[in-house]
């Protein structure tokens, strides 16, 4: 019975692939534009700086308020 070994073969290794910065700026602003907007709501969407009347946005982000130390009460 003959057994076959495999041999190892030179191979080059696969470098990434680079990324141009530019590609990169636009979706870095938009996210973080996002989550400043998202910072806002949680965190201070309520009382004197109220963007939108009443307490329907407090009542959606109060338990992610609470998360993330921000008093409400």
């Amino acid at each position: 019975m003959a057994q076959h070994v495999a041999q190892p073969t030179a191979t080059t290794p696969a470098l990434p692939a680079k990324l141009p910065i530019g590609a990169i700026v636009p979706w870095a602003v938009f996210f973080g534009i996002l989550m400043l907007v998202l910072l806002y709501f949680v965190g201070a969407e309520q009382g004197a700086t109220s963007v939108v009347s009443g307490e329907g946005v407090h009542e959606w982000v109060h338990d992610a308020r609470h998360l993330l130390g921000f008093p409400c009460h």
